[in-house]
């Protein structure tokens, strides 16, 4: 007979065994206890893409999630960030082991593509949006009861500090870690009411400002090379650097550090007195950038970019454009509707400073992504760059959305979302401003989004020099992890033998 063993799987984001020491000892306490395993990254190592592999077990170019989001080629359309779980090909997880195990359940608690999943229990972020253009922050959740209870109990979920300005840091909405805080107490609500045998719990605090400062600064090396050849990490020496030169924890994070080492160690601390295992992991892990590469400009100036102009602004027309760059963090989907410009864009981005490397048919295959949703190229960035969507060469005729956080009409990711216009006078005062416009009823255009694209200091989606910039896993049962650097479609495998 074989006997259920509840598991929660906590996903801390951008979690790596780089950041790991004083700073989260919480998590050091388990891992003390268990065992870690580096994850080589999916790729691309981007959320919906390595959620998805965990989650099946399979690579993009089974499961077809090749990036946060892709051209529809039917609908010549981008689309970034949606959320019906039938996107996901495969069998999940929770659909293997309920076949399994007798009585099994899984709450699936911020994953992506939580809609219409076949999970017993689930809560995903979902604003509404009336007829007149307005936009209430609000959650989706499976049963539908939960969301009325949920909210009842814990109150409303602080939407603005999941993603934009206000994420990862104090503001009116709430703490620097609301949005974390507030999930992982989700995650104690639904264990107390329904008692899952399998958690899925999203804390996306570190993510933040680990875009916004970059884990690592460049250090003293005359302090450093007493103790260290150049290799220290969180205050802590390793056997080798995690970049070229020397570097070591950027401070602006450490709070960051300790706040989710607070409420990793509170929900561990909550599932082990009711007899739950817990699983720690990553989705990918974040290097220190310092060059954006805008490659949609780059094709305008090739003539290969059809723009539209629309009130004043310019559009990216994808479905009338030659080329055209899908940017994903450090990983762009270049879709050709004009094949036979395949060598001369190729050409082009090679020579391109800031791409390491271009894949063609045979080098998608290699990567694991060879599925009709990826671009015929796909331009993967250097350590130290990362990709724009822009493709505007004027400021002043940039799309209304630019300046907005609007991450589905965007045609491609943009971590410029997470701050504030520093040019606009007393920007804090015009967002509440806007912000009473709203309340009176009027429509508004949040419009305090910066377009510089050097304030970005941290990103991903190529695998890391270092494998100390891996995701992570941890366990506290080292039996059962293989080895300590896994395949990311090994961790599927990893959650059914806890289980």
């Amino acid at each position: 007979m074989i006997h259920l063993k509840r598991t929660a799987v906590i996903n801390v984001v951008g979690l790596t065994e780089s950041l790991l020491g004083p700073a989260t000892p919480r998590i050091k306490e388990l891992l003390s206890r268990g065992a870690k395993a580096n994850i080589v990254p999916t790729f691309p190592a981007v959320t919906c893409t390595a959620q998805s592999t965990y989650l099946t077990g399979t690579p993009p170019s089974q499961h077809g999630i090749v990036g946060n989001g892709w051209y529809n080629r039917e609908q010549a359309e981008v689309q970034f960030w949606k959320q019906s779980n039938h996107l996901v090909h495969g069998r999940k997880i929770w659909e293997e082991l309920r076949e399994l195990l007798p009585g099994f359940t899984c709450a699936k608690l911020f994953w992506w593509y939580n809609m219409y999943s076949s999970a017993d229990y689930s809560i995903t972020p979902r604003p509404i949006y009336p007829a007149d253009g307005r936009k209430f922050f609000d959650i989706y959740t499976r049963p539908c009861s939960i969301r009325t209870e949920i909210k009842k109990d814990l109150g409303e979920f602080p939407f603005p500090c999941f993603w934009g300005p206000a994420a990862g840091v104090n503001s009116p909405q709430g703490s620097a870690d609301a949005a974390s805080r507030w999930i992982a107490q989700s995650a104690k609500w639904i264990e107390n009411k329904y008692a899952p045998t399998l958690s899925l719990i999203y804390l996306p605090h570190l993510d933040y400002n680990l875009q916004r400062y970059g884990p690592f600064v460049a250090a003293d090396v005359r302090r450093l090379t007493s103790n260290t050849e150049c290799g220290v990490r969180n205050g802590e020496s390793t056997s080798e650097p995690p970049h070229v030169g020397c570097y070591e924890l950027n401070s602006a994070i450490v709070p960051d550090l300790q706040a989710i080492d607070a409420i990793v160690g509170d929900l561990i601390e909550f599932f082990e007195k009711r007899s739950v295992q817990v699983i720690l992991l990553s989705e990918y892990g974040i290097t220190s950038v310092n060059r954006p590469v805008h490659l949609n400009r780059l094709f305008r100036k090739e003539g290969w970019i059809t723009i539209k102009e629309e009130l004043g602004l310019e559009l990216l027309d994808c479905g009338a454009s030659k080329v055209f760059a899908v940017a994903d963090h450090q990983v762009a989907h270049i879709y050709l509707n004009d094949t036979a410009l395949e060598n001369r864009v190729r050409k082009v981005l090679e020579a391109t400073e800031g791409v390491a490397e271009v894949l063609g048919a045979t080098g998608k295959i290699a990567a694991g992504i060879d599925h009709p949703r990826a671009g015929d190229l796909i331009a993967v960035a250097k350590e130290n760059a990362w990709f724009t969507y822009y493709y505007w060469l004027d400021d002043q005729v940039a799309p209304d959305f630019a300046r907005c956080v609007d991450i589905h009409r965007k045609p491609g990711y943009d971590p410029v979302e997470l701050f504030l216009d520093p040019r606009i006078p007393a920007v804090k005062l015009k967002i509440l401003w806007r912000l009473l416009q709203k309340k009176l009823g009027f429509r508004i255009l949040m419009n305090v989004i910066p377009l510089y694209a050097t304030l970005v200091k941290g990103s991903h989606g190529r695998r890391p020099a270092s494998p100390a910039d891996y995701p992570l896993i941890i366990s506290g049962r080292s039996e059962l992890l293989p080895a300590t650097q896994i395949n990311p479609t090994d961790v599927y495998h990893i959650i059914k033998r806890h289980v």
